[in-house]
């Protein structure tokens, strides 16, 4: 059956024997098909899922280990929306790599563009029926659901220690690429610990996402020079706080080149156990600051 084929390859230790741990490898593989479950369903319905069988108009196929290596093959076999014409082939795949590719960078910590990526191919495919649009809103919201899917792909680097890292690789006619980034010891490190500041710091940017349900999102820090992921504390989400959130997000989609909508916000630092910022855990919301040339 044809489809969008990805693979997963591990390398180094055990793994240049063409051997892993039994069980961390059967936990990686659960994680990379429910990863890829999850971004395709969004990308061919438009809604997250929680639960991978919950898949609909698709199916992730495995194909068998290649010889000589430890890398295994998922097959995204779309029907209905991509069936049917190799243009919505063609789209699909083009989108789904997309989404993944932001999925595995932005749960390691690495920053996507959400503009200069998916943002700009949807402007450029709007021509083309029956697409749901993706928001960077629910891309952040498809992070969240595939951060343990992520984590446990690292297994095999971090438990049993029977490879040393992995990568998965889209294929298609015109040849491979690398989704998203590198896994290695360095990237668990970051997806899997946590730490809380003590102190509280205030922190001005602009709002560039947010999820009404989760009280999650991403602010664009300029000391920073990214967006950094966000949750609202029980403390700061008060009608009037979710209000000057909302307001800084529409100003800065309005007005994204003059960079307007910059909210003020107390906040404890979470980072990762080599000290890199992972996101702010909101306990104030202290106000909008207006733009005077507004």
């Amino acid at each position: 059956m044809q489809g969008q084929l990805f693979y997963l390859k591990y390398d180094g230790a055990l793994s240049e024997r063409h051997e892993l741990d039994f069980y961390d490898a059967a936990q990686a593989l659960i994680g990379f098909q429910r990863s890829l479950a999850l971004t395709a369903h969004l990308v061919l319905n438009g809604e997250i899922i929680v639960q991978a069988p919950s898949l609909k108009n698709a199916k992730i196929l495995v194909k068998p280990p290649s010889p000589g290596s430890w890398e295994i093959a998922a097959v995204i076999a779309a029907g209905i929306w991509a069936a049917g014409s190799l243009g919505k082939e063609n789209v699909f795949g083009h989108l789904i790599y997309s989404a993944y590719d932001y999925v595995v960078k932005a749960s390691l910590g690495f920053h996507v563009d959400f503009s200069k990526s998916l943002g700009q191919q949807y402007e450029e495919l709007k021509r083309v029926n029956q697409i749901p649009i993706l928001t960077e809103a629910k891309l952040d919201g498809l992070v969240e659901k595939c951060d343990n899917a992520i984590t446990v792909m690292h297994r095999p680097i971090v438990a049993s220690k029977t490879a040393l890292k992995a990568e998965v690789i889209k294929f298609n006619k015109s040849g491979s690429r690398r989704v998203g980034e590198v896994l290695n010891s360095n990237t668990f490190e970051f997806i899997n610990k946590t730490e809380r500041s003590k102190n509280i710091i205030r922190v001005i940017g602009r709002v560039s996402s947010y999820n009404i349900n989760s009280f999650k999102g991403r602010i664009f820090v300029p000391a920073e020079g990214r967006p950094i992921p966000f949750e609202l504390s029980d403390s700061s989400r008060s009608s009037n706080d979710v209000r000057l959130i909302t307001n800084s997000l529409a100003s800065n989609a309005i007005e994204r080149i003059r960079g307007a909508g910059e909210v003020a916000v107390d906040v404890y630092e979470n980072r990762s156990s080599s000290d890199v910022l992972k996101g702010y855990y909101i306990i104030r919301v202290s106000g909008l600051i207006i733009d005077d040339e507004l």
